[in-house]
């Protein structure tokens, strides 16, 4: 299977040596409106980079990483090509653009794999989030699934809920890496050199996250372990909770589900 991607940002890069690892380079396609992006990326993992029309023309696969106001455009430039073809698969990841949307945009028939991916895709620690259109066959979704297997855990849910989810997985990163920037910025002040502090917090985010993955625990209980009767701990924990820490998370994720419903609107 030939799977061409349409836009290499930052998000659609990951995906691309994510997917290359499985499937091979022999069989990527990659175009941009920044052609020299396109070209070393192509020479990098040993794909092809090609027009966005050849993409639409040849590929089996075309992964839309567009942004979603510039969505519209391209499918007005590719879209007569798509829509000649019943043997074409459109995965989209552009953010708050729903399958009927798509299909709106192109026909009501094509086969849609909608994706809510995020950063760390490209180290196979990722989380993919997806849902289709109706009608798309078990074969298709299988050879998604395969072809995007090494980018982390890919996990099918409700259209209704794909914003929602992505709020935290595509945008907590982002928090993720404030966090551990504080955590380090805290051990500097306490005398730690920078990059002995980066490597600690990032580490000690890493650990915590596979503990609580590997044992299932519930994060509460996770953390009344490490919290001694009126240890260092506690203290801290203390501290975070005087300054609103957890409202602040959540204030965070609800106000990038917001914008997200927000986007396509415009």
């Amino acid at each position: 299977m030939k799977y061409g991607f349409i836009g290499c940002g930052n998000m659609g890069s990951a995906l691309i040596k994510a997917v290359a690892k499985k499937i091979g380079g022999e069989n990527l396609f990659i175009s941009d409106f920044d052609k020299t992006k396109a070209e070393n990326l192509a020479k990098t993992i040993g794909a092809y980079h090609v027009t966005n029309r050849e993409i639409a023309s040849n590929c089996d696969f075309v992964v839309v990483g567009v942004k979603p106001q510039v969505i519209k455009s391209l499918f007005e430039e590719i879209g007569s090509i798509l829509n000649m073809r019943n043997d074409v698969t459109v995965i989209s990841m552009a953010a708050g653009v729903s399958v009927e949307s798509i299909q709106n945009m192109l026909t009501d028939h094509t086969k849609v794999i909608r994706i809510m991916p995020n950063l760390p895709a490209e180290v196979n620690e990722g989380v993919i989030l997806y849902c289709t259109s109706k009608d798309i066959e078990n074969e298709k979704v299988n050879d998604f699934l395969s072809a995007f297997s090494l980018c982390g855990v890919v996990d099918k849910i409700g259209e209704n809920l794909i914003d929602a989810a992505s709020a935290v997985s595509g945008c907590g990163p982002a928090f993720v890496f404030m966090f551990i920037q504080s955590l380090a910025d805290a051990a500097v002040s306490c005398g730690i050199p920078r990059d002995n502090a980066l490597l600690y917090a990032s580490q000690t985010v890493l650990g915590a996250a596979k503990l609580a993955i590997t044992t299932g625990e519930h994060p509460e209980k996770l953390k009344d372990a490490v919290c001694s009767p009126g240890g260092s701990t506690i203290a801290g924990v203390a501290a975070l909770e005087d300054n609103a820490f957890r409202s602040a998370v959540e204030k965070a994720v609800v106000a990038s589900y917001k914008r997200t419903t927000e986007l396509f609107k415009k």
